[in-house]
């Protein structure tokens, strides 16, 4: 094993034991590298890499620290990956996300609030029943976002955002191709709302399926 992998790992121990909890201050670099038994240089080395990674923050003239390790930051290192995807992959996003999205939309429809219900029905009718491409994609962002929040599951959630990147372009490149695009996401849309206004989570489910399988049909017969 590399020393800096080594040198990640026993920090990682030191976490995953509880020794080092969320907000602790790590012990000074000479102290810490005596106590794990590593050379400084790698010590250095794997504190930058897991800062990078979100598991450590970096303060300058003040120490380093665990960060909240919140699934929302450590997700943020997945959410950059993902943006290196090919063209070819993003079916397998769509896929994943036709799992994930109507988990969150059951979720949601036993937990969502009157005033989070609102205010999506808001978000629609303030687009409209004609709107852009452009406008039409940024709803369904906030839509979706809205909804895996309510499933209140921020690990789900964070899962759900990372992936949003790959599947944005699709669903624009599909509006601006597909006959009658706009109008169906509208209407899945509404679908998908009543079901959770009326506490439905099955059909909540069924609808979240429909509307993402819908783009993954549209991606696949153009490929």
């Amino acid at each position: 094993m590399a020393v800096t992998d080594e040198a990640i790992e026993k920090i990682k121990g030191m976490i995953v034991s509880g020794a080092l909890r969320p907000g602790d201050r790590l012990p000074k670099e000479s102290e810490l590298a005596a106590e794990l038994g590593l050379s400084r240089n790698s010590l250095r080395e794997a504190v930058r890499a897991l800062s990078l990674i979100r598991i450590l923050d970096v303060r300058q003239g003040d120490g380093t620290y665990v960060t909240s390790l919140d699934p929302q930051l450590l997700l943020e290192a997945l959410s950059f990956v993902v943006d290196f995807h090919r063209d070819d992959t993003v079916l397998e996003f769509l896929a994943v996300r036709r799992i994930l999205e109507p988990a969150a939309t059951a979720m949601a429809a036993a937990r969502i609030g009157e005033r989070q219900l609102d205010a999506l029905s808001s978000q629609l009718d303030e687009l409209g029943a004609d709107p852009s491409v452009e406008e039409l994609v940024a709803c369904d962002l906030e839509f979706h976002r809205g909804i895996a929040l309510a499933s209140g599951n921020s690990v789900l959630c964070s899962l759900l955002e990372s992936m949003s990147g790959p599947t944005t372009r699709a669903r624009v490149r599909r509006g601006l191709t597909q006959e009658d695009a706009v109008g169906r996401t509208l209407r899945e849309h509404r679908a998908i709302l009543s079901a959770l206004r009326d506490r439905d989570a099955e059909a909540a489910r069924s609808w979240a399926t429909v509307h993402v399988a819908s783009v993954e049909q549209w991606l696949r017969s153009t490929l």
